[in-house]
């Protein structure tokens, strides 16, 4: 009589959940994700390696090639830093961009955060509709709001000021959204418990929910403090005195003004950007993990 096959004879290699790729796959891995790492940073050492040179250098040795010779200067010219830094007076303009984005970037936490909390954790009439109206906000070009900032600046007398430069852009519908899936992931337990202790809503946002939320609250600083900084379009239209524009229209000024010395501009580049690298690595970690756990995906 014929049996049965037992389960190891009837299948006795089971199909693997997946199989890691092979030494050669790896291997073609590894050569296009450094390729294209190189071509995001080429740019930058091109631009580092420009800003060491002298006058002659930045116009006789050039390569796009970084393995190349004349890529690199003969012998590094720390002293351009210095002298674009006085010629184009950067240590106004930098104290201009740093106020600005710092002040920007705590404008938008403290309205965003407030907002966030609203959306995840207060019941009310119409906060879908009004919270997917908030999100369609996100489809406008910023160039639509440019004349209606521009009035409702020049009419307020903020023109020219600080405060005509930060208000504007002191709450956007960007950080709501990602402060306010982040809360959303908070226990509700833990606000409850507190409520039940006396707690209200804005010592459960500030005891409870922010300290919990250091990753999306880093991000949030950081790409305000990124906008503010990088800003051009609106501090030229905003101001009319050099009192409070930020470095990215020193920088423009100074292309124009420093003519063929390359060697200064991209000095003066180089100078406009550490500030932004330098938080950046300092937030790196706060940063990946932010977007990993609320589900935002490039």
């Amino acid at each position: 009589m014929a049996t049965e096959p037992r389960p190891s004879e009837a299948n006795p290699r089971p199909t693997e959940p997946g199989r890691r790729p092979g030494p050669a796959a790896r291997v073609v891995a590894y050569v296009v994700l450094c390729a294209g790492a190189l071509m995001f940073v080429l740019p930058f050492l091109y631009m580092a390696s420009t800003s060491l040179k002298t006058s002659a250098e930045a116009v006789t040795r050039t390569s796009a090639v970084p393995f190349s010779p004349d890529f690199w200067p003969s012998a590094p010219r720390w002293v351009n830093y210095a002298e674009a830094w006085a010629r184009a007076s950067f240590s106004l303009y930098l104290r201009n961009s740093l106020v600005t984005a710092l002040v920007t970037a705590a404008a938008t936490l403290a309205t965003s955060s407030l907002a966030a909390y609203a959306f995840a954790r207060i019941r009310f009439v119409g906060s879908r509709v009004v919270f997917s109206v908030l999100l369609a906000t996100l489809i406008i070009p910023e160039s639509v709001y440019l004349v209606p900032n521009f009035i409702l600046v020049t009419r307020a007398g903020l023109f020219d000021t600080l405060a005509g430069l930060t208000v504007p852009f002191a709450a956007n519908a960007f950080s709501i959204f990602l402060l306010r899936q982040f809360f959303t992931q908070v226990p509700a337990e833990l606000t409850d418990s507190a409520r039940v202790d006396g707690a209200g809503h804005v010592r459960s946002l500030f005891s409870i929910v922010l300290p919990l939320s250091t990753a999306p609250v880093a991000t949030l600083v950081f790409l305000s403090f990124l906008g503010s900084w990088n800003s051009l379009q609106w501090p030229l239209v905003a101001t009319r005195t050099a009192r409070w524009r930020p470095i990215t229209v020193a920088l423009t000024t100074f292309t124009s003004d420093a003519g063929p010395q390359n060697q200064l501009i991209m000095a003066g580049a180089m100078i406009a950007i550490i500030p932004v690298v330098a938080l950046y690595v300092a937030a790196q970690k706060q940063f990946t993990e932010a977007i990993a756990r609320t589900g935002i995906k490039g």
